[in-house]
Formats: structure tokens, sequence, C-alpha cells
């Protein structure tokens, strides 16, 4: 597993296959496909110098269910600074809210206060306008991670030398991405359909190729459509839920974010060629790495959602369980789910995913499937969650069918229409952990 690293220009696009490495793993010549890596940035973008002591700042940043925020900035010192003589009130951030102020011996954020070099601020994510992923109309990209950081009040280290405030601001010269940094960005070029697809792969730190892995395929809805490989990391929660060291620790597995340029499934309910250059590369990274084939499952939201339906009816049995987030599919084509396992979660709020599958999940009930269905509180508490999760898993359904209520979803501070509940919906669906505990206890 590669190290942690610290980003911030990079190559995406067309480019990136021009600037490709050879082919790796089987992918020699002569095969149906070739994969490339594709080159990272520099370790820094420029920015300011530190002022007198102050020798960097970082950006540090995290992943939300509504994109991705910068969350704290590591001020850098020459010397080790004392935790119990800081104050919040020590640091400004232009255009953002301090919540608090820590010393740590290394440029992340902590629980609790050390002594040490650097400065934790630490930001509010719920300052308006912060996120780092942007969409217009059916596509997104990453935004750059900067800010702009002053000391405005005194700094004392640990040898009890004083810094007096300088009142100068310090530009943010690197990013730390957590979990986002562990994904390595390659271009799979498929000669059989002639698609060339960008994605993003997550290997466990501690992969051993004498273990069998499971592998979950995230795909983005029509919003994170891009050229730019990262956006679907960035998005929202889909794929680096399932990357996060928490969840690491109970379930290590490979997470393979596609990240398509254009519509892949739509309204029409017909999936382009991505959906077989998608099938495609999983099955040749289950030629480079040591994959449980029994323990493939797939999972997306919206269109993403629609393409992992595409994906069931074309190539039954490939998938142990699916995860389908806020989508739907023409009825007259699902008969084939009706063998496999799923979990579904829709809003009462959308328009067109609620009743969508509502339609669907009673067709599916028809060919055979048992199906659980519940309503539950899109604000329910953690604990709840878990409540809500376990009585489903109690009724050992092969389908189970969540949908939040309408009013409990949207964020007050929102219009509650269609889209927002569409929206909103995977925001709330991917920060069930409970959920992914069932998807892993599924084997083909």
């Amino acid at each position: 597993m590669h190290s942690r690293r610290v980003f911030l220009t990079r190559a995406f696009g067309a480019t990136a296959l021009a600037l490709g490495a050879a082919a790796c793993g089987s992918g020699a010549t002569g095969s149906r496909w070739v994969s490339f890596p594709i080159p990272r940035g520099t370790t820094t973008y420029g920015g300011a110098t530190g002022a007198g002591p102050i020798k960097s700042a970082t950006a540090i940043t995290e992943v939300f269910g509504n994109g991705m925020r910068i969350v704290a900035v590591a001020v850098e010192y020459d010397k080790d600074i004392d935790d119990t003589k800081l104050a919040r009130s020590a640091f400004t951030v232009r255009g953002r809210t301090v919540v608090e102020v820590r010393a740590n011996t290394s440029a992340a954020t902590a629980q609790k206060g050390r002594n040490g070099k650097y400065v934790i601020v630490t930001l509010s994510p719920d300052d308006s306008g912060t996120s780092l992923h942007y969409s217009s109309g059916l596509s997104g990209g990453v935004k750059t991670a900067k800010a702009s950081v002053t000391q405005t009040e005194t700094v004392t280290t640990t040898d009890d030398t004083t810094y007096s405030p300088t009142g100068t601001a310090v530009a943010t010269s690197k990013v730390i991405n957590p979990i986002v940094d562990d994904f390595n960005q390659f271009a799979y070029k498929d000669t059989t359909t002639g698609d060339t697809l960008q994605y993003n792969l997550f290997v466990p730190r501690d992969y051993d190729a004498g273990t069998a892995y499971p592998l979950v395929v995230f795909m983005h809805d029509a919003a994170a459509t891009s050229t730019d490989v990262l956006t679907t990391l960035v998005q929202g929660l889909g794929a680096v839920c399932w990357a996060s060291p928490e969840d690491q620790t109970r379930h290590p597995c490979l997470v393979l974010a596609p990240q398509y340029a254009g519509l892949v499934a739509g309204d029409n309910y017909q999936a382009t060629s991505m959906r077989d250059t998608t099938v495609s590369l999983i099955r040749s990274l289950a030629g480079q790495y040591s994959i449980d084939m029994d323990r493939l499952y797939a999972t997306g939201q919206g269109g993403g959602g629609m393409l992992a339906i595409a994906m069931n009816i074309a190539y039954p049995n490939l998938f142990a369980a699916s995860y389908l987030v806020a989508c739907r599919w023409d009825p007259a084509e699902v008969a084939p789910l009706a063998r496999d396992r799923l979990w579904i979660v829709v809003s009462q709020g959308d328009g067109s995913a609620y009743p969508g599958m509502s339609v669907i999940t009673g067709v599916l009930e028809r060919g055979g499937a048992k199906v659980s269905r519940a309503v539950w509180n899109g604000r329910s508490t953690a604990q709840q969650f878990d409540v809500h999760v376990d009585r489903m898993v109690a009724e050992a359904a092969s389908i189970n069918y969540a949908v939040l209520e309408r009013g409990t979803v949207v964020p007050e501070w929102q219009a509650d229409t269609s889209l927002n509940n569409h929206l909103g919906t995977w925001a709330i669906a991917y920060a069930i952990p409970g959920i992914r505990e069932w998807i892993f206890a599924q084997r083909r």
C-alpha cells in the first residue's frame, strides 16, 4: 500500500493517458485491456511562505455526505508549542469559523492536544460555501483546497519562548486529504468496447496476496460526471466510507470508484458500453489482486444506482449483494433481480426514486423475492439507525427496502423539493454502518 500523499496540482483527463507509465500487471501487450497509473501532482502549490517562526500552513480536508471541506489548518512552527497555553482566539482563518485550537506533533487533527511543532486550527464544517466539490448541470469537479491563517495572539513554546501576533496572513501551501489520499488513480483501456475509463482504487494498507479480499464497486450519480478523476471521491461518502480506518478494521476490502466522463445509465433505461467496460475492469483487477469473486458488491446513488441495476440484469450472479440508493429502473426489465440480495434506500420526498422503487419491489415480490419494508426517520441518531437495521435484518429477507420519511431528509435551510430529497438521500444512506455490515455478510 502506498504511503499517504500530500498534494494539490494534479493531471486529469486525456493527458493522463499520454503521461501514463507502462501497462500494469496482466495488462501486457496482446491482452484485451491495459491499465495506466494517472500521475499525481506535486507536494505544494505555491502559497505564501511562513511569517517569522511559522514555517508553513497545511489544509486538512474531510469528506462529508454533501461533499469535501477544509476542516482544519495545520500551522507549523520552528519549535514545539505549549498546548496548555493556546487559546482559540489566537488564530483566525479568512472566511471561516474557528472552533478549536490545539497543538500536535504532526499535521493531523486529534481528539486531544499534545505539545508539538504544529498548531491545529479546527474549522466549522457548517460554514456556508465551503464545499470543494462543485457540479454544473450533469458534470462536477474538485475545487482547489486553499485557506489563509493569521496568528492574532501570542503563542508560547515549551521552552517559554513567546511568539507575538504577526497580523500577517499565511496561505496554505500543502493539502492533506485523509482517506482520499489512500486511493490510487488509474485509467483503464478496454480494447473490446474501445472505452477508456478513469478510476480510483483503494487497497488495504496491510494487503496480503495470500488473503482473498472483498471488492466494493461504488458508482457515482450524474452530477459527478467529470474528467476529474477525484470527483467521485470528494462528492460524498459513497466511495470513502468503505475505506475508512474504522470500516477497514472490521472489513478489509478493496474499493473501486470509477470516474465516468459522461452519463452511463439514464432515464431512458439504457446503459452505455461503459457498463460492460466497468465489468471488464472488475475482472481485470481480479487478475491483479487477490479478490474473492464470491464477495463482489455493487453500490451506487442516483444514476450510479441505475447502473448497478443494469449491471445486475446484464451480468446475473456477478455480485453477491448490491446497495441501491435513490435510483429506479424500468419495472418491465427487473424480474431477474428477484434472485438478488439488495438493500434499497429512497426518500418519500423523491418524486422519481420513491414511486419507481416501490413498483420495482412489488414486481420482485411477485417474482418470489422476500421483501422487508420499513419507513425510517432520516434524522435518526446512529443508535436509532442501528435498531432500524437490526429489525430489518432479523426478517431475513433477500431484499430490504428502507424509505426515509418525508420531512426528515432535507436540511431545514433548504426547500423540501423532490430534487433536494433525492440528493439528501445518499448523504444519509452512506452514513449508516449497519447496512454496510449486512452487505459484507452476503456471499454469492
